[in-house]
């Protein structure tokens, strides 16, 4: 059984100033509180990121983040390349069929948000193979209800299932739009249980896919399973 001490939890989709009322620094204080080690802000464009790339708040790293809105797949790649260097979580807003091809087809993307019931075998495995985090937003549970709660568990459970067959990295976030939007932990892996995810899944969406992309956005990242240990300088050399 995976034991929750044993790891440092992130919450990836957080949006905050200039697109919410809260501030980053809100919004970290808040989520220290609740033991995250980090969030990433991910304001929709064109609101910018906030500089520098990340910082630290109330024991809490704040990462810069964008979730691209797209109108094409044309435009998405321009608007990949427009902020790839500037942020390091780099999320695509979903749901068109499209987009989502697009998003999970390239290896500049970190997750992809809101996909709906629109992922098969096909987008699965691309973002399997391209290390693509499929978003699992936990704020639809709370804030849905009705037949609108049964049509996002369901949602969610089809990409469960998918992501399971593939081994697609699976990212749990709050989608949160305030600092009273932002939930623990040990609650976010209690809703995911819900929809059938496991707490050893739920764990690791909060934990290691994180900080796989963190590691992707780091400078010694050069490829899936290439890292660079060490630098010469040249006076070493």
């Amino acid at each position: 059984m995976t034991t929750m001490h044993a790891h440092k939890f992130y919450d990836f989709n957080v949006h905050a100033a200039p697109e919410c009322e809260s501030t980053p620094e809100a919004m970290a204080e808040t989520a220290s509180g609740y033991g995250y080690a980090g969030i990433a802000i991910t304001n929709h464009t064109p609101h910018p990121p906030r500089a520098p790339k990340t910082t630290d708040h109330a024991g809490t790293r704040i990462y810069s983040g964008i979730e691209i809105v797209a109108k094409n797949p044309t435009h998405l790649m321009q608007t990949i390349r427009k902020h790839r260097a500037k942020v390091c979580v780099l999320s695509v807003h979903g749901g068109n069929e499209k987009i989502n091809r697009a998003a999970v087809e390239s290896q500049d993307v970190d997750i992809l948000l809101h996909p709906g019931e629109k992922l098969n075998q096909v987008l699965m495995r691309f973002a399997s193979e391209n290390r693509v985090a499929i978003e699992f937003d936990m704020g639809s549970i709370i804030k849905m209800r009705g037949s609108g709660r049964v049509r996002a568990l369901a949602e969610l459970g089809h990409n469960l299932k998918l992501a399971r067959k593939y081994g697609a990295p699976m990212l749990l976030t709050s989608n949160a739009q305030s600092i009273y939007d932002l939930r623990a932990p040990r609650e976010m892996i209690a809703l995911a249980s819900i929809f059938g995810m496991t707490t050893e899944e739920a764990i690791a969406a909060l934990s290691t896919v994180p900080e796989e992309i963190i590691r992707r956005g780091s400078r010694e990242w050069i490829m899936e399973g290439v890292e660079i240990v060490g630098r010469i300088t040249p006076d070493e050399g």
